[in-house]
């Protein structure tokens, strides 16, 4: 993972996934659903996971705080998947 290419290519998927945390708080803000901000702090922690795992050349991938980030990531899609599908109560 000490690879040049591997640092490049771990940095672009991080800004990538930065970019996308802006685009989504940007929807947020306009919209106010909480569908958009549950997707940009997905994606803000994946950028941060990226970051630091594009930074630190003693750990690898494989360590599991990158698996714990993903698994954040993740779920936070989820929720933010089953919030948006749930059924609307009617009073």
């Amino acid at each position: 993972m000490n690879d040049p290419v591997n640092s490049v290519l771990i940095g672009a998927v991080a800004m990538a996934s930065l970019v996308a945390t802006l685009f989504f708080f940007r929807f947020y803000r306009q919209t106010g659903d909480t569908f958009f901000a549950f997707f940009a702090i997905a994606f803000a922690v994946d950028a941060a996971g990226r970051f630091f795992l594009g930074l630190t050349r003693g750990w690898e991938e494989h360590e599991p705080i990158y698996y714990i980030m993903r698994l954040v990531t993740f779920c936070l899609i989820l929720v933010a998947i089953f919030l948006k599908n749930r059924p609307k109560r009617t009073r």
